[in-house]
Parts: structure tokens; sequence; C-alpha cells
């Protein structure tokens, strides 16, 4: 079971690496429910295992493409995000103090906490893209423009996947021309 959940986190996130048209220092946002990969409700039934296996596969992706990764913290924390401190500094975001567990902050929050070389926590952030495994509502820490991306893995497990990438906003009257190559 742990494989096949490695291997569906390893392939939602290279779709939405390829589909989101992501660049070196970009920003990913993670959002997952074990509860949910194992078929329980969101929260009941945190697995330290399962936030490690997808937590390892997605940031593997990104890492090797030079793409930040955030985790986000369940709602116990506020839905907090642990990120490399070096993530932070870039983008300005402010550390906060916590330390993400297993049932206050969820399992992979945890698990990324333990990988990352230098975690922090941050209460919030402006994604380039996020995959959202099991319902945990990570539109909140994307960029003002979400775009849904259709990717072919549609379940972790027993959870639902949804994928985004963000755009810059369109302004302007209808003499705006617009160029398509922005992201």
């Amino acid at each position: 079971m742990l494989e096949e959940i490695r291997n569906q986190a390893l392939k939602a996130a290279k779709e939405l690496l390829e589909a989101a048209h992501l660049k070196k220092g970009d920003l990913v946002v993670i959002g997952c429910s074990s509860s949910e990969i194992a078929n329980h409700q969101i929260g009941s039934h945190s697995s330290e295992e399962i936030g490690k296996e997808v937590f390892t596969a997605i940031h593997q992706v990104f890492s090797d493409q030079g793409i930040y990764v955030a985790a986000q913290c369940c709602e116990h924390l506020n839905r907090a995000l642990i990120l490399e401190e070096e993530a932070a500094e870039r983008y300005g975001y402010e550390p906060v103090n916590v330390l993400p567990q297993l049932k206050a902050g969820g399992s992979l929050a945890t698990a990324a906490y333990h990988t990352f070389s230098h975690p922090v926590a941050v209460e919030w952030i402006r994604a380039h893209a996020g995959l959202d495994i099991g319902d945990t509502l990570i539109g909140m820490h994307l960029r003002a423009v979400a775009v849904p991306v259709r990717i072919d893995t549609k379940y972790i497990g027993s959870a639902r996947v949804i994928a985004a990438r963000t755009r810059a906003k369109y302004i302007g009257g209808v003499r705006a021309c617009y160029d398509d190559t922005i992201g």
C-alpha cells in the first residue's frame, strides 16, 4: 500500500510540474490528509508513514527542479506552513514559533519539518501552484488568480487530488492585449 501511495504522489507531482510550467525558485503548496488517503475522515487517523511517503515523493520531484515545497499544516495550527528557511527569506515570509506533530500540524507537515535542512513555520504564503490531497483547502495559500490543472491522478489512496496553478492578473479593458507566456 505505501509503495502505491508513493507512486501516486510521484505521478501527481510530475503531472503538476509539467502542466503548471513551474520554474526554478517557484513555490508549491501541498496539503495532505493521510486519514483521507487511508479511507478515513480527515483528521481522524493520521499516519506518520503515509505522510512520509507522500512528502518524500513530492519533495523529490520539486526539489530536483529547484522548486520550493511548502507543507500545509492542519487546522489545529491554523493551516500554517512548513518550508525551508531559504524560501521564507526569499519571499519575505516571517517565521512563527510552532513545531508540527502528528495530531497538531499533521503527518505531511511533520515529515517536511524532519526532512528540510532548515525548516521554519510561517502563517501564510502565495504559492505558484499546489496539490490538495484529501480536501485540505490549500486555496488560501495560492496567488490571487488560481487556475485548475487537470491531471490524470485523481486519487492518492482514497483521497481526492486537486491541482492548481496560478497566473498573473489580467487588467485593462477592451483595448488591452495580454502576453500568454506570462505565468
